[in-house]
Formats: structure tokens, C-alpha cells, sequence
């Protein structure tokens, strides 16, 4: 390989000189500021996401394999912070601004459903069917952020992240679905709610382009170590992806590890790199990208033994959703609520703590009141009830999921 090339973007990141400076730092509302503040504004934008319920939730979130026992096969908390340290060495090594990578690459699977990408496609069609929306973990990801996910101010009260335009930008943007030769951010600030589908637009700064390309880098060769793991792959399939490697970039590695695939990626992504061609892979590397992701899909996304943890989560997350719906009872829906706390304990003190929180059932005027945190839904309207149990269902975790579905099941 070539050598790499320091600071190629250094006059194209985020950074007070640049044209894209205002737009990238504005947030919707101001923050608070302590005196002497040490931070810059992505930097708090990163503690703020660090601090949130949302990421300490990851932990237990499905990767590829739901609710897995086995402390060492990856879950989503681990897979964004290989994304952080991707996305920081490329970020470094070009230039650009490593706070801003750091802050989008820890929150931007924070949208996901329990049970993945799996749990992802069940909670879509039941948005479908019971909304006639549409439901895309990234987006999800904008709305927790914007929304759902709230912080203590400096007087004990909670209020909404409230994040940059820039993180929440690359958040919503960070499909990790990367198949084009070079990928250059997009030039306008535009309203991000007004996305309608994954991948419609590119991230606004470098730094989120990073992002996107940084999330594929860290998932393919990291999904293989979990596969092995588990003794997924048959030692045909292991001599396949060894052929791969030997065909596509005349590599040849005995152990068939994340870091290493990692490293490879990364110095390649680097060097072939530059503000007029774009964040890209040279020719090969992109072949073996996609070579690599072919395979993932046919022997380990696509895997029988995954069949019945499919079945399985879609069990769960339908049978929460009906469940929950037959508590509505407009005004009153608390109390109907309460008619079961005896059976269901977790389920109806939880969900009536997340309808006390963001809807219209808090009296923002009591003095005990601890939230100014948005009202997210009119409980008199049931189709914002809906919409209540939709944001329920897709922030628990594979294991809350499967407590509450256990709990609805026992007698």
C-alpha cells in the first residue's frame, strides 16, 4: 500500500472556519452552561449521549444474535464503540473532527428495537398496519434523541438531550448500507424530521460520511468473530472466506479476526481518500467489502439456526403490543392500567412511569413536578397511544422484552 497522507481534510472539517460551522453547532433550544465551561459543543454532546438511558440500554441489545448468554459475542453497546474507534483513527488520520465522530458514532444506533434488525421489521409492520407509517431504526434513532431521551439540568430537572444539528444529523444518516464507489456530504442544513426512508440523503459534514462508512467497517468482520464463536460456520465456509480474502486483495491471515480485517479497511479507506474524490475504498477493498458482506448474509444473517429466534422475537413484540393496547381507555387509561398491576407488575409500573413522563397526564404545574421534558402524546387520542406503545416497545432491550413477555405468559 501507498503511504497514507496526513490531514488531507484539515480545511474541510467542522470547525469554527467553516462554512458549515453555525448550522453544524446549532441546537433546537439553548443549554445550560456552568461556569468555565471546558467542553466544546460536541464534546457535550457526546457526555449527553454517554449519560442517557438510551445508550446504557445497548448493552443489552441484540448485534446479530438476540439475548445471547455468551459474554463475549458482540452487542450493540460494543458495536458502537468499534465505531468510535474507527471513526476516530479515519477522522484523525484526515483531519477532521473527532469529537463530532465520537458523539455521532456513540448515539447513532440508539433507534434500534430489541431483538435488532429482527425486531426492527416486526415493529415496522405493526407501525404500518396500525399508524399507515413507517419505521426505520435511524429515524427512530432522531426521534429518541430529539424526543424521548431526557437528562437532569443543573436544578434536578429532566429536559430533552437537545443535541447539535450535526450529531443529530448523523445519526438519522448513518445507514451503514454503503455500496457506492465514494460517498461526499450533502450541501444543505434541511429540516431532519422531513426524511422519509433510509439512505435518502448523505450526512451533512465529513464527519458523519465517516460515520457511515465506519459502521460497516466494524460490523462484517466482527458479526465472522461471533459466527465462529458460536461454531456458525462449517470449515467449507471458513475455506470460502479465505479464498475471498486471496482473490480480492491477496491477503492471507490465519485467524479470521475483526482487528485485523479492521486495520486493512481502515489504511485503505485512508490513503484512497480526499476531499475532491470523496470518502472511499480503492477498487479492491470495496469488492472485498461487499464480497465479505454477500457472505455474511448467505451464512450467518440467513442462518437456520436463527430461524426460531425470529419467530420467537416476533412473538414477543406482538404479543406486548396487543397486550398493552387493551389497557387504552382514554382519560382513564391509568386506571385501567392499575387493573392489572397485580398480574402484570413490571409491564403496567413501567409503562404507566413512560405515559407519566410524555404525555398529558403530568401536571407540569405540580410542584413536585420534575419534567419539561416535551409532551409527546394527547392520551385522549388513541392514536397517540399507539405511538406510545410503539416508542415503548422499540427502547426495551432483548432482556426487558423477554421479562415482560414472560410475565404476560405466566400464571
Amino acid at each position: 500500500m501507498p503511504d497514507i497522507k496526513r490531514n488531507l481534510f484539515e480545511n474541510d472539517g467542522v470547525k469554527p472556519c467553516n462554512s458549515k460551522w453555525d448550522a453544524a453547532v446549532k441546537r433546537e433550544r439553548s443549554i445550560y452552561r456552568r461556569e468555565n465551561e471546558m467542553r466544546s459543543e460536541f464534546a457535550r454532546d457526546y457526555t449527553r449521549i454517554l449519560h442517557s438511558g438510551a445508550y446504557r440500554r445497548l448493552k443489552h441489545k441484540t448485534q446479530v444474535f438476540c439475548a445471547t448468554n455468551n459474554d463475549h459475542v458482540c452487542t450493540r453497546i460494543e458495536h458502537v464503540t468499534h465505531v468510535a474507534s474507527v471513526s476516530n483513527t479515519i477522522a484523525d488520520v484526515l483531519g477532521l473532527n473527532t469529537e463530532l465522530t465520537n458523539a455521532i458514532a456513540i448515539g447513532h444506533d440508539l433507534g434500534h428495537a430489541p431483538f435488532g434488525h429482527t425486531g426492527e421489521i416486526f415493529i415496522r409492520e405493526i407501525t404500518k398496519k396500525e399508524l399507515g407509517e413507517t419505521f426505520w431504526h435511524e429515524k427512530n434513532g432522531l426521534r429518541f434523541v430529539d424526543k424521548c431521551e431526557t437528562l437532569e439540568d443543573d436544578r434536578g430537572i429532566e429536559r430533552n438531550l437537545n443535541l447539535t444539528y450535526a450529531v443529530r444529523d448523523g445519526i438519522i444518516s448513518h445507514c451503514g448500507e454503503v455500496n457506492e464507489n465514494a460517498i461526499f456530504p450533502r450541501n444543505e442544513a434541511i429540516a431532519l424530521e422531513t426524511i422519509e426512508r433510509p439512505s435518502q440523503y448523505q450526512p451533512f459534514t465529513w464527519e458523519g460520511c465517516i460515520v457511515k462508512i465506519s459502521d460497516k467497517i466494524s460490523y462484517l468482520g466482527r458479526d465472522i468473530e461471533d459466527a465462529l464463536r458460536l461454531n456458525i460456520l462449517t470449515d467449507s465456509q471458513l475455506k470460502e472466506l479465505r479464498q475471498i480474502l486471496k482473490k480480492t486483495v491477496d491477503v492471507e491471515i490465519g485467524g479470521l479476526n475483526n482487528t485485523v480485517l479492521m486495520h486493512d479497511f481502515i489504511k485503505d479507506l485512508c490513503i484512497s481518500s480526499n476531499p475532491r474524490e470523496g470518502i472511499k475504498f480503492s477498487n479492491k477493498y470495496l469488492e472485498l467489502i461487499n464480497m465479505i458482506k454477500e457472505f455474511n448474509y448467505k451464512n450467518i444473517y440467513f442462518h437456520k439456526r436463527l430461524g426460531n429466534y425470529i419467530k420467537y422475537a416476533e412473538l414477543i413484540i406482538n404479543s406486548i403490543f396487543n397486550g398493552i393496547k387493551e389497557f387504552y381507555a382514554g382519560g382513564d387509561t391509568l386506571n385501567e392500567i392499575k387493573k392489572y398491576q397485580k398480574f402484570y407488575p413490571v409491564l403496567t409500573k413501567n409503562f404507566s412511569e413512560w405515559l407519566m413522563k410524555y404525555s398529558d397526564l403530568n401536571d407540569r404545574k405540580s410542584p413536585d413536578n420534575r419534567f419539561e421534558n416535551e409532551i409527546l402524546y394527547r392520551i385522549e387520542n388513541r392514536k397517540d397511544f399507539l405511538v406510545a406503545i410503539i416508542d415503548f416497545i422499540s427502547g426495551m432491550t432483548d432482556h426487558f422484552a423477554i421479562s415482560v413477555f414472560g410475565e404476560m405468559t405466566n400464571f
